[in-house]
């Protein structure tokens, strides 16, 4: 393999030839998670551990220096159950709310994104085998219908909506 520097003007993917071939996507409809667990297994995963660490540089909103939790997809879980029917949190305030209680002055943003969903896929995937919706976790109240991450979910926009709706909020 020759290295080629992008200073040079030339842009290539020197790994594309050692990459192994992709895996086909799933259907949008499915419950598996890309790796062939299941959300569920995703968010339960006990080698998860929740980490407080001082940044090096600035990250997202979070400056150098500061110490920074990065929860686990079960906290979030947690977090997410304690909401009441009704009322809504932002992902802002659920990090502040986090970060307190883990004794950090911030919570990764990035990271609490990608909990945030796999708590959400896995409560569909279990609404999906049968569990009432008073028994998943209601990540609705924490995901903004106009967020990003609404639209990233594989069951699609409507069933946030329509919770929030239910609940007699926006």
């Amino acid at each position: 393999m020759k290295l080629v520097r992008a200073s040079d003007g030339i842009s290539l993917n020197l790994f594309n030839s050692m990459k192994k071939p992709a895996k086909p996507v799933s259907p949008r409809s499915t419950i598996k998670a890309r790796e062939g667990k299941t959300w569920t297994e995703k968010m339960n995963d006990p080698s998860k551990e929740a980490v407080v660490k001082k940044t090096d540089k600035p990250f997202a909103d979070i400056p150098a220096g500061g110490k920074m939790l990065i929860a686990t997809p079960k906290i979030i879980d947690t977090y997410v159950r304690q909401i009441p029917k009704g009322k809504s949190v932002s992902l802002l305030t659920m990090r502040q709310d986090l970060a307190l209680e883990f004794h950090a002055e911030y919570t990764c943003p990035v990271t609490t994104g990608i909990f945030l969903r796999i708590v959400s896929e896995a409560a569909h995937e279990q609404w999906k085998a049968g569990k009432t919706i008073g028994r998943i976790t209601p990540f609705w109240r924490v995901v903004d219908p106009a967020s990003a991450l609404n639209k990233k979910l594989s069951f699609g926009e409507t069933f946030v909506k329509t919770q929030r709706k239910k609940e007699g909020m926006k």
